[in-house]
Formats: C-alpha cells, structure tokens, sequence
C-alpha cells in the first residue's frame, strides 16, 4: 500500500528522532557537571515534540508517534527517579 510517501522518506522520520537522542545523549557526556535527570529531562520533551510533530503530519505516522511518546513516559518516570535518588538511577 502507497500512501505518498517514499522509503526513503520512513527512513528520514525514524532517524531524526534517533539522531536527536544520540546529540544529546554526547553534549551530556561531553559536559559532566549537568544533574542526568536534566538529560532526561531534555530527551523526554524530545520525543514529545517529534511524536507531535508526527501526529500532525499531512500522512499521520501513528505508529512512530506512539512509539515515541511511550519513549517520552519512560524517559519522564527515569528523570523523576534520577532526581529524587541520583546513586540508584540506571542512568
């Protein structure tokens, strides 16, 4: 089934996301004075913002959008657990 968009296109939607959490997840190595529930933090609104954006889209990707904002509620619930007890955090 086409629905207008190309392979190439899905490839595109998957890999921003992906390459958004890599950037971030290197800035955070690369500066270690920053709490890592910030990172988290930052992360989580990441994925909300895409799985928005992706909702949005002219051709909705519900699939990739519902993935990534499951991504953002398990990111969020780490960022709370990495703040209020920072030795027992995962991350």
């Amino acid at each position: 089934m086409h629905n207008g968009i190309d392979l190439d296109v899905y490839f595109l939607i998957i890999l921003y996301p992906v390459a958004g959490l890599f950037i971030i997840e290197m800035i955070w190595r690369g500066i270690k004075i920053i709490p890592n529930w910030i990172k988290l933090l930052t992360q989580a609104v990441m994925c909300v913002g895409f799985g928005i954006a992706y909702l949005t889209m002219t051709v909705a990707h519900w699939l990739t959008a519902g993935v990534l904002l499951a991504l953002a509620f398990a990111l969020f619930y780490q960022a709370r657990l990495s703040k209020l007890n920072p030795k027992k955090a995962m991350y």
